[in-house]
């Protein structure tokens, strides 16, 4: 559809074939492009209508209004689910400010433009419209079945009803006092064919009385008014031929033929009548008028067109310039240069109020009074200042600081580093949660960076127990105190743990990546883990995204409402991820799944309707307050266990709609419980609910650790706590189900935002978790990201609403308690490792475990290296001191994960060599650190063998739990990228192998690899493959240094000879240059050929000074000793044969 703008030389189209929801603007008789806007989803589709105002242009689409400026800049966007087609609207009686929308349903609206909303809604509509046009005194509506409707502009009534075509109009326009219409008959019954009528309807406004037909042969398919002549009609059919008529004198005509190779699909003519517009089927526009004539509008506005920035004025700038030939701005203002230098001291924070007190008050009519409760003498008042300094926590020094200390400290003496263990701020002291304002354990704790990353980071100081924290430094971070809550409910463990262990290979599986994390939660020990890759898939989901739980799109939304949220999310998804392997398995859905009965009745006509539905999560309703019942009386107590039974029942009346009545009548909606889960999960707290609800909060004791509750066969709910629930297990006379409180997220509020952000904290009871039940069953601990605590039951317990409230609450039945299944490990799935997903390729670099031959388990050594790509860039800061401080480090992603077998007939085989599929932008692929280059990681152009993350990542969870262990060089930031928690057991570093602590500096494969093996890798860049194949050898080199006693001394000498060089391998100077390529395919008979370039001839140490050769290890490797020439030293094998795996591994 195209339209001539009002007030600027602009036409303006709507698509309706390609692209849907476009809209493009042309400019002056050229029809220079001009803006091009998205108005609404393609698959909304077509662009119904274009209208415009002195402020811009309003498009219509079948399910939304939009309205931009001219530049193309969207000034507001209206969707209301009742839009279901729209298809027309016009201007009403308030002019160009308000705006009717219509089309194929039983309803309009009225879009106030300027407050850019829907003012009127649901306005009944007799018939369905498809074009709208106005004048001064009507709104002439074309109905689907070919009438117009004459409407009201005020009350939007019909007046006058006009039957113009049989069938349907195709395009219909009002001037003055006439309406024209193009309508269609039906050709033939029994075909539905349908053909434009031959004639133009004219229907008389001012006597309200239809007028004579005008003829038109060639049949009638647009029509136009001229925009001056207030009776003449321009008349077009589909094949281009236009008739100028007069509405007085039909019989005269002016004829014209348009030159278009194809159908016409809508007309316009500009408001000067210069112009007229025409689109086909081609979407070409076809403008028509005298060339020395067009213009679109009688007194055009000035059009804003793109502005294009000046270029700087080049200045010729070197050492010798003086600094005073650059010019100052004029400045009317004094320069902040030459403030003065005096400093003044402005005035105190204010104290923080507790919010508590305001409990203990009591309301009259001239506000709230009650007992003073001043915590100082008179004329006494608090220390801002201090307070807020002191209650900070103090970040601990970096491990790399502490080392260099302890190195040089005296012996028996305590370097300072350890001041701070001496000295622990976050030290517990009793009933923390009763102090005014959050005390430093419960504040947000961030993580420091040194020039090391974040491994340099102390995180041993804010936890001394034997569980591990989460680092909150990702996206999304904000579900750590869920994932620990859930981490501690046995029954969600082991169902988590089993799914993982299951076949499951889905990229988006949440369960999967629940049973990782409860995984390295329980291998970590007390260090810090991560949920990364759990994270990355919740931010990848769309059903998260559309709930707004990603934090880059809840920037305004309470913690506590987006933890609630993602709890009710994310036990739903779990439920189904667990049945897409186990379809129809109850196990989930019994043990989160609270199944009722919902019956709705009609006050009016007693009709009742019911439903089945199973709830996960239960949502707390707290009463109103109630008052005494006589005068001095006391209101009734109300105990948690009588909220949690209101809330579960829910009997409440509301207005809904009766199918019977067909109306909206008053339903009185009755729950009845058939079973209860395992696990019950309730959200605690919302905005909207009564202020009387933190009062009971903040009653102490108010949460139970135990709960009792009875369902009897018709369905009711009884909840028990304290000695109720004692007397009921005495009697015995029912079966009661007791519950035992495992923990709660908590909302952590701050008196002061600006200095301290409100964050979320887990508070769990990890007794319950443990494999066997312990003498003592309260062992509650503060979760605070990475920073653990022990506390005691009452601080758990306790809640200052002022600034700690529960969010997140998670009961578990108590028979149910330290039931931990260990037994996954037994029926791990091993089908990943023996599964090729590029079986016939024949430049494959890994060959994968043979299922009959090759079982890896815990006496497996398997070498492991991964390459990198950096998915956002570091954010650093420089300080008023002018020292670089690393606010976020690089943030890297797996590129490629490369294993080789460490044993056997085929050691130094890969097994594993998969490339990741990434779908978060590449920022810098690191090709000189990873080797990875960007047509690597595309699918439409990559020749390895590219996966999912998920492929990958669970082929190495699965070797991980077969005990096998993982050899390799620096494996700790591999670990960390990879993110997965591998136990020190399992573990063969060779950057700790070959490391003197009192050297502090750690040696890198490269140099290890020159003076060990007199191998020369990492040239131009890394191969993985090569890497792991390097860590291998030189664990071998190890195990021979070792069994020789010779270790130590070894030790000294490399590092005297990195003294020398460096700690980096010299550059060959001396014979043709060392050529890198990739890692080369395997040959058919399974031989790998060489890929790491050695360096012939007689052995270094015979080329060397005599100050060389005394820094030379007489048996070490480069051809001294150890049954050996070559590179190869211990190994048994010629250098210059390479790497040549199979029978009788050169690395025996």
């Amino acid at each position: 559809m195209v339209a001539f703008d009002t007030n600027q030389e602009l036409l303006w189209a709507g698509n309706e074939f390609r692209e849907q929801g476009r809209v493009n603007s042309f400019y002056g008789p050229e029809l220079q492009r001009y803006t091009s806007f998205k108005a609404h989803p393609s698959t909304d589709g077509p662009v119904r209508q274009i209208l415009f105002n002195d402020k811009g242009v309003i498009a219509l689409g079948p399910k939304n209004v939009h309205m931009a400026l001219r530049r193309g800049v969207p000034l507001w966007n209206i969707r209301d689910e009742a839009m279901q087609d729209m298809r027309c609207m016009s201007f009403t009686s308030r002019g160009t400010t308000e705006i009717l929308v219509a089309g194929m349903q039983d309803t309009m609206f009225v879009i106030d433009l300027n407050k850019r909303e829907i003012t009127k809604r649901q306005i009944p509509a007799q018939h369905r419209y498809t074009i709208m046009k106005n004048n001064s005194r009507y709104i002439c509506a074309a109905t689907d079945d070919g009438n117009v409707d004459i409407l009201d502009p005020i009350s939007f009534k019909i007046l006058k009803t006009w039957n113009a075509h049989s069938t349907f109009i195709n395009d219909m326009d009002v001037r003055a006092d006439f309406i024209v219409t193009c309508g269609a008959s039906l050709k033939q019954q029994a075909a539905m064919t349908y053909m434009f009528d031959p004639y133009v309807n004219v229907f008389d406004l001012k006597n309200m009385t239809s007028m004579s037909p005008v003829a038109f042969p060639p049949l009638a398919a647009y029509v136009r008014m001229h925009p001056r002549m207030v009776t003449t009609a321009i008349v077009v059919s589909q094949q281009g031929q236009m008739h100028i008529i007069d509405l007085m004198n039909p019989n005269t005509s002016n004829v014209r033929q348009a030159n278009i190779l194809s159908y016409v699909t809508g007309i316009e003519i500009a408001p000067t009548g210069e112009a007229l517009a025409m689109a086909d089927t081609e979407c070409s526009i076809h403008l028509w008028g005298s060339p020395s004539r067009v213009q679109f509008t009688e007194i055009p506005g000035q059009l804003e067109l793109q502005t294009h920035d000046e270029m700087a004025q080049h200045i010729d700038w070197n050492p010798e310039t003086p600094l005073n030939s650059v010019g100052m701005p004029f400045y009317n203002d004094t320069l902040l240069s030459v403030w003065p230098t005096t400093i003044s001291d402005v005035g105190a924070p204010p104290v923080k109020f507790d919010g508590t007190y305001l409990s203990t008050l009591q309301k009259t009519e001239y506000g709230l009074y009650g007992r003073s409760n001043p915590r100082y003498r008179r004329n006494q008042v608090e220390n801002t200042r201090d307070s807020d300094k002191s209650a900070s926590i103090q970040a601990p020094k970096f491990l790399s600081e502490k080392s260099r200390e302890s190195a040089h400290a005296p012996t028996g003496s305590t370097a300072s580093g350890n001041a701070e263990e001496l000295a622990d701020p976050l030290a517990i002291t009793e009933l923390e949660s009763m102090m005014p304002e959050a005390p430093s354990m419960y504040r947000t704790v961030e993580i420091k960076f040194s020039k090391f990353g974040v491994d340099d980071f102390d995180f041993g100081f804010y936890n001394k127990t034997r569980y591990a924290g989460l680092e909150n430094h990702i996206a999304n971070s904000y579900a750590n105190c869920l994932l620990q809550v859930l981490h501690f409910t046995p029954l969600i463990r082991n169902l988590a743990l089993q799914h993982a262990a299951s076949a499951c290979l889905h990229p988006q599986c949440l369960l999967c990546e629940l049973g990782y994390v409860f995984d390295m939660l329980q291998k970590a020990e007390g260090s810090t883990c991560q949920a990364t890759n759990m994270l990355k898939i919740l931010s990848s989901h769309q059903q998260a995204k559309s709930l707004r739980l990603i934090e880059d799109e809840i920037k305004k939304n309470p913690l506590g409402d987006m933890i609630q949220q993602l709890t009710r999310f994310l036990l739903d998804q779990i439920t189904r991820d667990y049945q897409r392997i186990l379809p129809g398995a109850p196990e989930m859905e019994q043990a989160l799944g609270t199944s009722s009965i919902t019956s709705m009745r009609c006050t009016n006509c007693r009709t009742e309707t019911t439903r089945r539905q199973l709830t996960y999560v239960n949502e707390l309703k707290y009463p109103a307050g109630q008052q005494p019942q006589n005068r001095g009386g006391k209101a009734t107590k109300i105990t948690f266990s009588q909220v949690l039974k209101s809330s579960i029942e829910k009997d409440a009346t509301n207005k809904g709609w009766c199918g019977r009545c067909q109306r909206y009548q008053s339903l009185s909606t009755r729950k009845t419980i058939n079973s209860l889960p395992s696990v019950l999960v309730l959200n605690a707290y919302s905005t909207s609910q009564p202020p009387e609800f933190k009062r009971w909060w903040s009653t102490p004791g108010w949460l139970p650790e135990e709960i009792g509750i009875i369902v009897d066969p018709s369905g009711q709910f009884f909840c028990y706590e304290g000695e109720d629930l004692k007397l009921h297990l005495q009697r015995g006379a029912h079966n009661v189900m007791v519950y035992s409180l495992i923990g709660m997220a908590a909302n952590i509020e701050s008196g002061h935002p600006q200095a301290q952000k409100s964050h979320l904290v887990s508070l769990v009871n990890v007794a319950h978790a443990e494999p066997a039940a312990p003498e003592n069953s309260s062992q509650w601990h503060l979760f605070n990201d990475f920073l653990v605590r022990p506390v005691s039951s009452k601080e758990a317990l306790g809640f200052n609403t002022a600034w700690k409230t529960p969010a997140v609450i998670t009961f578990h039945l108590k028979s149910a308690n330290n039931k931990i299944d260990a037994d996954w490990k037994n029926h791990l799935d091993t089908s990943v490792l023996y599964m090729d997903t590029k079986p016939d390729s024949e430049d494959k670099t890994y060959r994968v475990y043979d299922q009959q031959t090759e079982r890896p388990g815990p006496d497996t050594i398997i070498a492991l290296d991964t390459e990198f790509v950096a998915i956002r860039q570091p954010e650093i800061e420089m300080n008023s001191d002018g020292i670089r401080e690393t606010i976020r480090p690089m943030t890297h992603a797996l590129a490629r994960v490369s294993v080789v077998r460490g044993q056997g007939e085929d050691e130094g085989l890969p097994f594993i060599d998969d490339y990741i599929i990434i779908q978060e932008p590449i920022v810098d692929y690191l090709t000189t650190f990873s080797g990875i280059t960007q047509g690597d990681l595309d699918p439409r152009s990559s020749r390895h063998n590219l996966v999912p993350l998920k492929t990958a990542y669970k082929k190495l969870w699965v070797l991980l739990n077969l005990g096998c262990r993982f050899l390799g060089h620096g494996l700790k930031q591999d670990f960390r990228v990879i993110n997965i928690q591998v136990p020190r057991a399992q573990v063969v570093d060779t950057i700790d192998l070959f490391f003197l602590r009192a050297r502090l500096r750690r040696l890198s494969l490269a140099f290890l690899a020159w003076y060990l093996l007199r191998e020369d890798i990492q040239l131009d860049t890394h191969d993985s493959i090569e890497d792991a194949r390097t860590a291998l050898k030189l664990y071998r080199k190890y195990l021979e240094f070792e069994d020789a006693g010779i270790l130590e001394a070894m030790l000294q000498d490399i590092y005297r000879a990195g003294r020398d060089t460096g700690f980096k391998p010299p550059r060959r100077e001396e014979g043709p240059p060392v050529v890198r390529t990739e890692t080369p395919p395997i040959p058919i008979e399974g031989l790998a050929g060489p890929s790491t370039p050695s360096r012939f001839g007689p052995p270094p140490a015979q080329q060397q000074t005599p100050q060389q050769q005394q820094q030379t290890p007489s048996g070490g490797g480069g051809g001294g000793g150890g049954g050996g020439g070559g590179g190869g030293g211990g190994f048994g094998a010629q250098v210059h044969q390479g790497w040549t795996p199979g029978k009788g591994s050169p690395l025996r």
